[in-house]
């Protein structure tokens, strides 16, 4: 990175599962996988975290780490009158607080934890999947376009601790936008 942007965040929680929970038919429910809300993460560079269905998946590797700002599920929670949603049944591997995500698309970055120092690319936005609107609250699907994280690559070894860390950025981010949509496509101009 030529020019960086550090900004002070929080990793709330690390999620680790070995299997998917949401897949068929959301009438069957979830299924019941083990979960695990760790107070480390292990994260191998092309491969993603240690342990999580997407570790080492081909089909996965450029969007084996999803990263996700609790504000956005804070709001979405007060659009809906409904909460407070546990951040875990997002699915979403690494919960921030202070993550302005959106810029960070299509950027090289680093999660810095406690000394260590973790590199990712920002691949795409982790769109939400139908089954929002069951674990959360009906409405939560549509609520959630937008602002469902962002599914990225692992350019390097390393491990994350829950608690105080760095967002390092190659470009400038507004806190304050952590929970807000974004816009997924650039607008056409005639």
């Amino acid at each position: 990175m030529t020019e960086e942007y550090r900004y002070g965040v929080e990793i709330l929680h690390l999620l680790v599962s070995p299997s998917h929970a949401y897949f068929g038919r959301a009438r069957d429910g979830a299924a019941d996988v083990p979960t695990t809300d760790a107070d480390v993460a292990e994260v191998v560079a092309g491969k993603g975290i240690v342990g999580d269905r997407f570790f080492g998946k081909a089909a996965h590797m450029d969007a084996a780490v999803t990263l996700f700002a609790v504000e956005s599920l804070e709001a979405i929670a007060t659009e809906l009158g409904a909460g407070p949603f546990d951040p875990l049944a997002t699915r979403r591997n690494v919960i921030l607080r202070g993550a302005h995500l959106a810029p960070l698309l299509s950027q090289d970055f680093v999660l810095e934890s406690r000394g260590s120092r973790v590199q990712f690319y920002g691949g795409r936005p982790a769109h939400p999947c139908a089954w929002m609107n069951e674990v959360l609250a009906p409405g939560a699907h549509p609520a959630m376009r937008g602002r469902g994280g962002i599914r990225c690559r692992a350019l390097s070894s390393g491990t994350l601790h829950r608690g105080p860390a760095v967002l390092v950025s190659p470009v400038p981010l507004d806190p304050e936008q952590a929970g807000m949509p974004t816009l997924l496509r650039p607008s056409r101009l005639p």
